[in-house]
């Protein structure tokens, strides 16, 4: 079959297209004719490579895409060959304490399909029947494709380890990307009062189209002042930041007293500044938190399903343009996500 892949880390130049071996099917697997997936930041990270992460090669890297069902393993019980699927990344044990208490996505050997094994880009994959949803008849397939990790991550850091509520006021840095904008979304729907930055003018109009209050250009402005002018000096409850070191410590300082900043990602870098003091006088909270739970991704996506939630795609390439794909990523090109289809579907 054809699928992107690298046979060695670096810039967008090492991903090729072309054939590698069919996916084996295993007893609890199911193998999926791809129809459109999207990219993640996670992709651009590791065809980089990421320490501690010893790939075998070539890697097919993908997180996210959507297909119809071909064949499943003798085990499988929830899918059958013409369903209509999508890919949740998360894989957990099943056994250890966090997976037995209802939250996988801390389970002690959790990885990533794309990140530590190989991923979906590509004409088919086959993965375990827990990592893959449902999706109903009418639901486009670049949507389907583009919104499992994204929505997912959004809906755990807002919903679940930030306990966002109605009348509380979020920041989410970067709306424009993946994880920022369907943070936009699922803040309003929760009934925040929304402020978001973004570097263009035109990138802030498509997050005010989504639910932003108050938008920030983090080019011609310093964001926290710029908030703390917003809010008369006050802050906001909730700092969404999935940017790392360039941002760190602006986003404490955007935070009023008592507020929790949660991150899931360091695009920019790990290893920032801090300001201990001023977390331990104003009383914040710093959180972590990593994709979703299975039962997270089911609620989230339910609300993409039914149109409350839109992923917006900012472009659609086929699989042999990858290092085009890529390149708009890293330079931060658009809006929303950029989605990849095999060539044999153009």
């Amino acid at each position: 079959m054809q699928a992107v892949h690298f046979a060695k880390h670096g810039d967008a130049d090492v991903l090729e297209y072309g054939e590698v071996p069919d996916p084996e099917v295993g007893r609890d697997e199911v193998r999926v004719d791809v129809k459109a997936g999207a990219l993640n930041h996670l992709d651009v990270w590791t065809r980089r490579g990421l320490p501690g992460i010893d790939l075998e090669m070539p890697h097919v890297p993908g997180s996210d895409a959507a297909g119809v069902v071909r064949e499943v393993g003798p085990d499988v019980t929830r899918f059958e060959p013409g369903d209509r699927v999508t890919v949740t990344a998360g894989v957990a044990c099943g056994d250890c304490e966090f997976c037995r208490h209802g939250d996988p996505s801390m389970c002690v050997s959790f990885h990533i399909i794309g990140e530590h094994v190989p991923g979906v880009h590509a004409e088919e994959f086959a993965v375990p029947e827990d990592n893959l949803v449902s999706v109903p008849e009418g639901v486009d397939w670049t949507v389907a494709g583009s919104a499992s990790l994204v929505f997912g991550t959004a809906w755990r850091m807002l919903v679940d380890r930030a306990a966002l509520g109605p009348g509380e006021s979020v920041l989410v840095l970067g709306a424009s990307g993946g994880v920022g904008h369907a943070a936009v979304q699922i803040a309003d729907y929760l009934g925040a009062d929304v402020f978001a930055t973004a570097s263009t003018d035109e990138k802030l109009a498509a997050a005010a189209d989504l639910g932003a209050d108050h938008t920030i250009n983090y080019e011609s402005d310093d964001f926290a002042s710029e908030l703390r002018s917003l809010t008369d000096g006050r802050g906001v409850d909730v700092v969404v930041d999935h940017v790392g070191a360039a941002t760190w410590r602006d986003s404490l300082k955007s935070l009023a007293k008592g507020g929790r900043l949660v991150t899931c990602g360091a695009t920019t870098g790990p290893n920032p500044e801090t300001d201990i003091n001023r977390i331990f006088w104003n009383q914040l909270e710093v959180i972590g938190s990593t994709m979703a739970t299975p039962g997270q991704v089911d609620d989230v996506l339910e609300l993409v399903w039914d149109g409350t939630f839109e992923p917006r795609i900012r472009e659609v390439l086929p699989m042999s343009e990858a290092a085009r794909a890529h390149e708009r990523l890293e330079n931060r090109e658009g809006f929303g996500k950029v989605v990849v289809v095999p060539d044999s579907e153009r």
